[in-house]
């Protein structure tokens, strides 16, 4: 069977919060990879339920931010059609996902 890993590297300032973020992953090549959020949820079988890790850098702008959770929603849209075929479910968070963005947009031309 083959295996794969994807290793997480977090850079912690004195009050333990993220400077940087880096991933690597035996799939991806030998690049170290950066980011300024991850988002990961697992589905614990023990638990029967989510458990999840949500972490950001300090220097993630606001507005991105947002637009990360967007489009991790429209994500899982195609998760829930690919896995279970629910279009109404998927039609639903895609919907959501127009009405976020149609927000956030609205927000950065009150700011500018």
């Amino acid at each position: 069977m083959k295996k794969s890993e994807i290793r997480f590297s977090i850079a912690l300032d004195d009050q333990k919060v993220p400077e940087a973020i880096s991933w690597s992953a035996t799939d991806a090549g030998p690049d170290i990879h950066f980011a300024k959020a991850i988002n990961v949820a697992i589905w614990d079988r023990n638990q029967d339920g989510t458990m999840k890790i949500d972490l950001w850098t300090k220097d993630m702008p606001v507005d991105a931010m947002k637009y990360f959770v967007v489009d991790n929603i429209g994500a899982m849209a195609e998760t829930i059609m690919t896995a279970t075929n629910d279009v109404v479910m998927a039609t639903k968070m895609r919907d959501l996902c127009r009405v976020l963005t149609d927000h956030i947009d609205e927000e950065t031309k009150k700011q500018k």
